[in-house]
Parts: C-alpha cells; sequence; structure tokens
C-alpha cells in the first residue's frame, strides 16, 4: 500500500492510498504535525516507505496509516492530550520500563485491563498528591 495524496483537517491526517482508500489518523500522534503551519504541513516528500517533513523532522509510515487504532484510546489519550503528564515517570513509579510505557503513550502496544487500571490509578495518585501541596 502506498498514500499517493494526503490532507489534514479536524486534527487528522488524511491519505489517499494507490487503490483509491482513504485512510487516517490523529494527529496526537504527531505532535510536530499537529502544532505546525499550514505551510510547514505542505512542505512534504513522499517515498516508498512514507511521507517525511524536512522542515519539522517528522516521518509517518505508510503502514502506520493501517494501524488498528487511528484515534488514541484510553491511557493513551490521556497522554497524548496532557502532555504535562510525564508518562515515563508514572511508569517508574508502577515499575514499567520506559520502552514498554513509550509503547502504550504511542498507542503500538496495549497494557492489559489490568495494568491499565493501576496506571489509571497512579495518575490519580499523583493528582491528589498535586492537590495536597498546592494547599
Amino acid at each position: 500500500m502506498k498514500i499517493k495524496r494526503i490532507w489534514f483537517a479536524d486534527d487528522r491526517i488524511y491519505g489517499e492510498t494507490d487503490d483509491g482508500r482513504v485512510l487516517w489518523q490523529s494527529l496526537l500522534y504527531y505532535k510536530r504535525l499537529k502544532n505546525a503551519t499550514h505551510e510547514q504541513r505542505e512542505d512534504y516528500e513522499i517515498d516508498d516507505e512514507g511521507i517525511y517533513w524536512p522542515l519539522l523532522d517528522e516521518d509517518v509510515s505508510f503502514e502506520s496509516f493501517e494501524y488498528e487504532d487511528p484515534e488514541p484510546t484510553g491511557i493513551s489519550l490521556i497522554f497524548l492530550s496532557h502532555p504535562e503528564l510525564n508518562a515515563v515517570e508514572i511508569g517508574k513509579r508502577l515499575g514499567i520500563s520506559q520502552g514498554l510505557m513509550t509503547q502504550y503513550v504511542n498507542g503500538t502496544k496495549k497494557p492489559s485491563a489490568e495494568c491499565e487500571r493501576e496506571i489509571l490509578q497512579e495518575i490519580k495518585n499523583t493528582a491528589n498528591e498535586l492537590q495536597l501541596v498546592c494547599v
């Protein structure tokens, strides 16, 4: 599969494939593209593997357009929507490696239901600790 044309709308990147399908992904996965100007987004190159924005140093693979979840969900949505939360540090508090936590945030791996509950609880615990400090 190859993307032959791209466009942006509603915080998403859309791609039309060489076989006529229209696929999309959330720009939450691509902060540099999300925060880019129209002109920066339009300055891209397409090769055999994907799309590259040289000024932004951002790559989007064709393969990523076919991932299971084009929109982040669960803890991925929380961390991508709230970059002020440090996912790696939350993971450390739970004994989750940096690499695995990064995969959870990027949506390339999904935590078990129990692990997701533990992560959500640790976010709440951190919020409670912050409330005590801010009194």
